[in-house]
């Protein structure tokens, strides 16, 4: 069983470190199998918005994205994720930015077009294993938010491993 730290603190009260819950849970039988950090490295990422696209010439599955990044600024982006669309609210990884992985944003080429950061999926940002396409954020998130704060990351992920003598 997975479960964030964070929805088990809304639910049990506690002043606990990390460490201490995790130690905790093992204490009363629910085995903790892994415990892995959300979100820890995502400065540099904000929500976005995307107010327009087009295809750009000798490329089919790309589009050229115009995305308010917040505080009036407009960047152009080159992306590749299939369910990009103009309203659309997403992660942006602006230039500078730091990745988990090490991974820094440049500012970029692709056939001919300049990038200005790069748009995101939840497993880019090593929050969630969907790679499908853009992490879609709530009409509501607002534009030019920390995408952190704006998640509540960083977070930590508990998965109980189920023990012989609790089948359920």
């Amino acid at each position: 069983m997975k479960f964030p730290e964070n929805w088990l603190r809304e639910h049990v009260p506690t002043t606990a470190s990390h460490e201490r819950l995790s130690e905790c849970l093992t204490a009363i039988g629910l085995e903790v199998e892994e415990d892995t950090v959300i979100g820890g490295a995502l400065t540099g990422v904000v929500v976005a918005e995307i107010l327009s696209l087009h295809k750009p010439p000798e490329a089919d599955r790309l589009n050229i994205c115009q995305v308010a990044a917040g505080n009036g600024q407009t960047v152009q982006i080159v992306c590749g994720a299939p369910n990009a669309r103009a309203g659309l609210k997403a992660p942006l990884a602006m230039i500078g930015a730091a990745l988990p992985g090490g991974f820094e944003i440049k500012a970029a080429k692709l056939r001919g077009v300049e990038s200005s950061g790069m748009l995101c999926s939840a497993k880019e940002l090593a929050i969630d294993l969907d790679a499908s396409g853009l992490l879609e954020l709530p009409e509501d998130a607002p534009v030019g938010a920390a995408l952190a704060e704006y998640l509540g990351l960083p977070d930590a992920r508990f998965e109980l491993k189920l023990t012989p003598n609790r089948a359920d």
